[in-house]
């Protein structure tokens, strides 16, 4: 259709395309504080742990399960995916007198850990302590054997480690940053296995503080004592530091020395 033009054309514009709406930016939604009311139904990836112990009542082995699903969350506006754990487990039978305890103790857990607090719950069971003495179970970054101030601290150890294991947590039982978490869980989609700590993830001595300070001061060099002389305290077991051979030796019996 021809349209004709009887008026003087004084000027004109070109008709240009709307600018798009921006897309709405996703809220931050922290994946490890996300809630999870409940255990999903159906099959969860877990892992099995047989937790040896030697105590006041002599050697115990214990099976523990963790379960770990993946939760999304949404990271500076990105949507995102870790693993998190979100059940623990621990078979019946094992320890009859105080089962109901232990039980009671792993639903604690499992809701820690669905509210997204299992980190600071875990940690907090390893200062649980007894009266019945050290409980040794594990060993520490030196190979050094870890003693324990109770049952429940040597258990609570041991989840650290499986989640350490898992990538969940360092090696100190510290929480790993997200960012960390996000980058471990492509990993395992891209190649199929779960993230695994690095051969060479052991920190030296002297980088970690395991070695304190060994020295007196005036006042306790010259008090009389009717025991061999203390010259630090152990970084695994707390104890005194006693000289055996010439090297720094814990005198509490974890087998901690300076010399290895």
């Amino acid at each position: 259709m021809t349209v004709e033009i009887t008026s003087k054309i004084v000027g004109y514009r070109i008709k240009q395309q709307e600018p798009a709406a921006p897309s709405p930016t996703l809220p931050e939604e922290d994946p490890l504080t996300v809630r999870i009311p409940s255990r999903p139904e159906g099959t969860l990836e877990a892992v099995s742990e047989k937790i040896s112990y030697v105590g006041a009542e002599g050697r115990k082995k214990v099976y523990l399960l963790v379960s770990f699903m993946p939760v999304e969350g949404v990271v500076g506006g990105k949507r995102v995916v870790i693993e998190r754990p979100v059940e623990f487990f621990f078979p019946s039978g094992q320890l009859s007198s105080e089962h109901q305890w232990i039980t009671a103790t792993m639903r604690s857990l499992s809701l820690a850990a669905r509210g997204g607090y299992v980190t600071q719950a875990v940690a907090d069971l390893r200062k649980v302590a007894w009266d019945k003495g050290l409980v040794r179970c594990g060993m520490n970054r030196w190979n050094k054997p870890m003693f324990h101030d109770s049952e429940v601290a040597a258990i609570a150890w041991s989840i650290q480690q499986i989640l350490y294991r898992r990538g969940f947590l360092d090696q100190d039982g510290n929480q790993v940053p997200v960012e960390s978490l996000v980058e471990r869980y492509a990993h395992r989609m891209q190649h199929g296995h779960a993230w695994q700590p690095p051969a060479d993830d052991t920190p030296t001595e002297a980088e970690n503080g395991a070695v304190e300070p060994i020295g007196q001061d005036a006042a306790t060099s010259n008090a009389p004592s009717n025991g061999p002389a203390v010259v630090g305290h152990c970084p695994e077991c707390r104890g005194e530091l006693i000289m055996m051979d010439g090297c720094p030796t814990c005198y509490a019996g974890c087998g901690w020395s300076k010399c290895g």
